[in-house]
C-alpha cells in the first residue's frame, strides 16, 4: 500500500448539484430558487433575526427580572469534607491546600452535611446552622472571618 492508490470511501464523496444547467438538470432556469422575490437574487442577506417584518421573538418577548449587583458568591464546603484535614486550625489556606477551595481569597461557606469527629477550630466567612451546631459539638470552633 502506498499514497498513489489511496482512495476515499465509496460513496463518502458527492459530486455538487450543477444548477442553473437546463431543463434536464432538474434544476435548470430557477436553479431551485422558486420564482421572483428577494431571496431569488445573487447578493441577498438577510438580518440575523429578521422575521419578514413580523416583530421578532426576541423583542415579543417579555424582558423581567434584574441582576443583583450586590451579590456575594460563597465556595460551598460541607462538613464531611473539612473533617478529612489533619490539621486542627482549619481556614482559606488549609482548604486550598487540600483542593477544597480554587483561590484562597474566595469567601467561603461552611455547609453541614456529614459528620466531624475531632475537635477543630474553623475559620470560614459563613456558616450554616447545622454546620455550627455539629462543630460545637464535637468539641470545636466555629470562627467568622472579618469578625476577629
Amino acid at each position: 500500500m502506498n499514497l498513489s492508490n489511496l482512495h476515499p470511501a465509496a460513496g463518502s464523496r458527492k459530486k455538487d448539484k450543477r444548477k442553473g444547467r437546463g431543463p434536464g438538470s432538474g434544476l435548470g432556469k430557477t436553479a431551485g430558487r422558486g420564482h421572483k422575490g428577494q431571496k431569488s437574487i445573487a447578493g441577498y442577506s438577510r438580518k440575523r433575526g429578521f422575521e419578514g417584518g413580523q416583530m421578532p421573538i426576541h423583542r415579543r418577548l417579555p424582558k423581567r427580572g434584574f441582576t443583583n449587583i450586590f451579590r456575594k458568591e460563597y465556595a460551598e464546603i460541607n462538613l464531611d469534607r473539612v473533617g478529612k484535614i489533619s490539621s486542627v486550625e482549619v481556614g482559606p489556606k488549609e482548604l486550598m491546600e487540600a483542593g477544597l477551595l480554587k483561590k484562597e481569597s474566595a469567601a467561603v461557606k461552611i455547609l453541614g452535611r456529614g459528620e466531624i469527629s475531632s475537635s477543630k477550630k474553623i475559620h470560614a466567612h459563613k456558616f450554616s446552622q447545622s454546620a455550627r451546631q455539629k462543630i460545637e459539638k464535637a468539641g470545636g470552633e466555629a470562627i467568622i472571618i472579618g469578625s476577629e
